[in-house]
């Protein structure tokens, strides 16, 4: 089967010819008909995760992926051959991944069943972004006329949360470049603020000189300045953010609650999210669709731009 592989740390992508996995216990094949690209999936190559859990390689990239499943193996009971299925395939102990043509996942693990009518390339866009925003906007734990920033709305994360918070009622400030402010608009953003025009914080601090309720950051890194965001909420409010970059009991020494955001989806989680991206009531953007031997381009190239939607790989 072809793959995207990494054969170490730091490594670049090259498409590969592998041998077909077998299921083994508990576990699906599956034949991948979309993949989707993360971040992730590249600062997995820069040892993101070096050190926390082994790594096997060579190690086929990426996460998410929705296809059909081939086999089972012996004890799945939920699956069949023939269902279709969407989840987080990256298992790097084992050196798997998403980023090719067959895929192996665990029955009881990240995946879940997608209905007959959503497109494979819409659910393989769901499992890490849509997720992370659904986690991240009840983490909020948002009301009706609340003022939540959205701090990096342009991409796939930021626009599944405009969308969660606009359903909650809050008031939605999106930071976003104007060539995005009439979509971020008709997805439930508010009001755009333009971070380069001046620091998004001096912006919403003029908006909301009385502070602010949620802050989704979906940018600062550990390390970054994540107290300038912190300041434009008011007592009690909250921070998200995406890359465990909050101090939780420094922000609770300033009453605000913090919450470094996980990703991980359960099956009913996933379950919930393709029936709204098949409903139309969660609506995705999909920026590109890369065939399998053009990824190492595409995974190059979303390194160095700012994402405006997914970019879905298709064997």
């Amino acid at each position: 089967m072809k793959a995207v592989i990494i054969t170490d740390f730091g490594a670049e992508p090259k498409v590969a010819d592998l041998p077909v996995p077998d299921p083994g216990h508990g576990e699906l094949l599956v034949r991948l008909h979309a993949a989707g690209l993360n971040p992730f999936d590249w600062k997995v190559i820069d040892g993101a995760l070096r050190g926390v859990v082994e790594h096997a390689f060579p190690l086929v990239m990426g996460s998410d992926g929705a296809g059909v499943v081939e086999r089972v193996g012996a004890g799945v009971t939920e699956f069949e051959p023939g269902d279709t299925v969407y989840g987080q395939f990256m298992r790097l102990p084992e050196g798997q991944g998403s980023y090719a043509e067959y895929a192996l996942i665990p029955a009881d693990g990240k995946v879940a069943h997608i209905p007959a009518s959503l497109p494979f390339t819409v659910a393989a866009a769901l499992p890490t972004a849509s997720a992370a925003a659904y986690k991240g906007i009840e983490a909020a734990s948002l009301e009706a006329g609340q003022v939540i920033l959205i701090n990096g709305a342009s991409g796939g994360v930021g626009q599944s949360a405009i969308q969660f918070a606009a359903a909650k009622g809050a008031r939605v400030l999106a930071t976003a470049t104007p060539d995005l402010a009439d979509h971020l608009r008709e997805l439930g953003a508010d009001e755009i603020i333009d971070f380069t025009t001046a620091p998004t914080a001096e912006q919403v601090s003029s908006l909301h000189p009385q502070g602010i309720d949620a802050v989704l950051d979906l940018i600062t890194a550990p390390g970054g300045d994540i107290d300038t965001l912190a300041d434009l909420l008011a007592p009690g409010g909250v921070l998200v953010n995406s890359n465990f970059a909050a101090d939780a009991d420094a922000l609770a020494a300033r009453e605000i609650r913090a919450v470094n955001l996980s990703s991980s989806p359960t099956q009913a989680e996933l379950e919930a999210l393709a029936t709204l991206a098949d409903a139309g009531t969660l609506r995705i953007t999909i920026d590109a669709e890369v065939a399998l031997d053009d990824a190492p381009a595409a995974v190059a190239g979303a390194r160095a731009s700012h994402s405006r939607g997914k970019t879905i790989l298709v064997p």
